[in-house]
């Protein structure tokens, strides 16, 4: 655990003290910001107070935010304006994410009552293979759905087919394998979506599945076989189990809705994709209208509300820290990120690393996508399976658990780079080097400053065209 954290700082102070931001530098102590001392605080209350989560992360939100507004720049200036300027660009995302963390809370419900998680040990072995299996179904789903859905509808699975009582070190193996899956995908993750929209090619975050591959036989196959000590698989399922058709239809109807608005307003719309949160919407309109087929399970919504809000205050207060400069582009830089991403926002790592250029994109997708299934508030998608599994809020836990993650994410890593090797992509249309990074704040990155720079994503070729 000391070595990890060690490592993580080692990251993030070599991010802080890189070159110049165009802004004031923030007030430091032994070099180190005092915005990150506060995160790393906040993060360290997290691991301690395991019961009080959401007070911890709640009161280290608002120290961060106090501490900002009197004396450090926010990164769209300092003060209340660049306060409620920051808010401005950040509100899409969050509410984005709290309609998806309380939207697929029901639809987890609607899943389990449909009866198919009863039903699939048939299709199982009845042994540790099944809970492998399970967990390579997980990452299929989340190569083309949202990875919360899919750490959701396999944690659904999961409480079925192993009696309720699932081990911490599978819980890890679930999120784990729903990041990997879509890791290689640029409609699996926010972050390849990112990529893609800023003319990445598709391919070339392809290859990440040389890394996850790996990774996901590396920590599946110890988590299996945990699971299955712990608490075995159902050898035969139910007798006369009925299939719900109304409710698969829900699911698979919320589902494709997802897909469809992220692919439509990320591709087609880039330009007021970041203004509104439709894919949130999209989710919503869904579930209402399959109302009348099946009521929702509304008393599912206070619990994931509660949930939501730790990650929202953890997403907020990361997306104000001061990380203006990355380190130049090389593999080890790439792999300390996915440690930085366990803790640390990814969406703003991401879009450092593109405004930055010079990185191998498969490599830069496999840290930021997969890094975070280490800790459980890494991702969204762990916070949502605890949000259903609540004894898995133990970071201490979770690592001790979970450790085969952390083994195979460092593993699949080395063996992308024997395999494939560093090879960095070239520059993409408005990277900035290190000689223009002085610009003013006016200037930096954001998704939506991307597409108004960058023009729309062409969906045959997936390039991005400069506007003239």
């Amino acid at each position: 655990m000391t070595a990890w954290v060690a490592l993580v700082g080692l990251v993030m102070s070599a991010i802080a003290v890189a070159a110049p931001a165009a802004l004031p530098e923030p007030p430091s102590l032994a070099g180190i910001p005092i915005d990150f001392i506060l995160f790393a605080l906040t993060l360290a209350g997290v691991a301690v107070f395991h019961h009080h989560t959401l007070k911890v992360a709640v009161i280290g939100l608002a120290a961060i935010t106090v501490f900002k507004l009197l004396f450090s720049p926010f990164p769209e200036g300092a003060g209340p304006a660049g306060f409620v300027a920051h808010f401005a660009r950040e509100w899409v995302l969050l509410t984005n994410l709290l309609g998806l963390l309380l939207g697929f809370a029901l639809l987890s419900k609607h899943f389990e009552a449909s009866n198919v998680p009863a039903w699939l040990p048939k299709l199982l072995p009845d042994d540790w293979r099944g809970a492998f299996i399970l967990l390579l179904m997980i990452g299929v789903l989340s190569s083309f759905l949202d990875n919360i859905a899919a750490a959701l509808i396999g944690g659904t699975i999961a409480g079925v087919v192993f009696r309720g009582k699932v081990h911490m070190g599978y819980l890890a193996a679930i999120v784990a394998a729903s990041n990997a899956g879509g890791a290689g995908s640029v409609v699996g993750d926010t972050t390849t979506t990112m990529m893609w929209i800023a003319g990445v090619s598709p391919l070339s975050v392809l290859e990440a599945y040389i890394a996850a591959g790996v990774a996901i036989i590396l920590f599946g196959i110890p988590a299996a076989l945990q699971q299955q000590r712990h608490s075995p698989i159902i050898k035969d399922p139910p007798k006369g189990i009925h299939i719900d058709a109304a409710r698969v239809f829900i699911v698979a109807l919320v589902l494709v809705t997802a897909i469809v608005v992220n692919i439509v307003a990320n591709v087609k719309y880039p330009e007021v994709s970041d203004r509104f949160p439709f894919i949130a919407l999209g989710v919503w309109i869904a579930l209402l209208v399959c109302v009348p087929l099946r009521k929702p399970h509304w008393e599912e919504l206070p619990a994931a509300f509660k949930g939501s809000m730790f990650l929202l205050s953890l997403v907020f207060a990361a997306s104000m820290m001061p990380v203006q400069k990355l380190p130049d582009a090389s593999w080890p830089v790439a792999m300390g990120l996915g440690f930085v991403s366990a803790v640390f926002d990814n969406i703003p790592l991401t879009a450092l690393a593109l405004k930055q250029g010079g990185y191998d994109w498969g490599f830069i997708a496999y840290a930021v996508g997969f890094g975070g299934s280490m800790i459980w508030f890494g991702s969204s998608a762990g916070v949502a399976l605890t949000n259903q599994y609540p004894e898995g809020k133990s970071v201490f836990a979770w690592l001790k658990s979970g450790w085969h993650v952390t083994v195979a994410y460092v593993v699949g890593f080395l063996v992308m780079l024997a395999v494939h090797g560093w090879t960095p992509d070239p520059p993409l249309r408005g990277a900035q080097t290190k000689t223009d990074v002085s610009a003013s704040a006016d200037d930096r990155w954001n998704r939506h400053e991307l597409h108004t720079m960058m023009g729309n994503v062409a969906p045959r070729n997936r390039r991005v065209k400069c506007q003239q």
